[in-house]
């Protein structure tokens, strides 16, 4: 599955983007303020574990068309921003390095 395939809905209410891997639910929860979205937690159903990268992915690729900048506080997003810092380096707060 790639990350194109995912389905990823922003549930406002418990400020968490949100996927399905079949019956079971992912998610990365997250916090805003003014222009920027903090990624705070990444959950992950156990049959998912090998579709984390692909779900951060379709994440940040939602954030993108918002125009907001990204703060990864969680260290698996941290981690993934940093892997494909080319790719994502514009979303990130001027003065945030990761």
């Amino acid at each position: 599955m790639s990350s194109t395939d995912l389905v990823i809905t922003d549930n406002e209410f418990l400020r968490q983007f949100e996927t399905r891997f079949g019956d079971e639910l992912a998610t990365i929860e997250y916090s805003q303020q003014e222009r920027k979205i903090f990624l705070t937690k990444i959950k992950l159903p156990e049959n998912a574990k090998d579709q984390q990268e692909e779900f951060i992915k379709a994440v940040l690729e939602e954030i993108k068309t918002r125009n907001t900048r990204v703060v990864p506080t969680s260290p698996e997003i941290a981690g993934f921003m940093r892997r494909n810092r080319r790719k994502y380096k514009d979303l990130l707060p001027v003065g945030i390095n990761i």
